[in-house]
């Protein structure tokens, strides 16, 4: 009976995500989801790529947590649309909340949204949200087993950002060893290097506009 459950749960999660997809395609609006573990910088990520891409394109941001609103309030004080997902204590965003605030937006207003999921390394990864790319980030203070303990979140990625850089003189994170990992699960991502302190992120920008271009 429990499996019965949970393959229906898979299932409507499924459902939805596919019609997330569709309704974004209609709209033709491209759609990202950023995914990695709590404070790998994926919220600070956003507020140095979204000024570039809004010079040319119309951007939003689903934001999820579990209860709180600051990383929401941080992309709001850029003058970005923000809606707020809070999951309740739930470790990972699903299909279903995400069209909730899809339908908050007026997508013939966007080009692009931006997902970005509750800090987890495990459960994010086998949720399908209806996005058209997934972004994963992981920071060399998490250390370099990271790829190789939890894959599923790597695997799918279509690039995968190594943050925190300028502090790998004060880690142990072997960059090659991770690279390395990385390649095991996943043959094709973009693999990139970066530092909001020294190496902004310019290659995420890129690969946004890559696929929104």
């Amino acid at each position: 009976m429990e499996i019965q459950v949970l393959r229906r749960l898979e299932e409507k999660n499924k459902a939805d995500a596919d019609q997330i997809r569709a309704l974004l395609n209609q709209h033709n609006v491209k759609c990202f989801n950023i995914m990695g573990s709590p404070g790998c910088g994926k919220t600070a990520l956003l507020e140095h790529v979204l000024p570039p891409l809004q010079q040319r394109y119309r951007c939003a941001v689903l934001e999820g947590d579990l209860y709180t609103t600051q990383d929401a309030e941080r992309i709001a004080g850029m003058g970005t649309t923000v809606i707020q997902l809070e999951t309740q204590g739930s470790c990972h965003l699903d299909a279903n909340l995400v069209m909730r605030g899809m339908q908050e937006l007026n997508l013939d207003q966007l080009d692009i949204v931006f997902i970005e999921n509750v800090g987890n390394l495990v459960c994010p990864a086998n949720f399908d949200l209806g996005e058209h790319h997934r972004i994963t980030v992981v920071s060399v203070t998490e250390g370099h087993d990271k790829p190789s303990k939890y894959p599923a979140l790597f695997t799918k990625a279509d690039i995968v950002l190594i943050t925190k850089t300028d502090l790998l003189e004060h880690t142990n994170f072997d960059i090659h060893r991770a690279k390395e990992s990385i390649r095991k699960f996943n043959d094709h991502a973009e693999i990139v290097e970066t530092s909001i302190r020294s190496a902004p992120p310019a290659a995420l920008v890129a690969f946004v506009l890559s696929i929104v271009d």
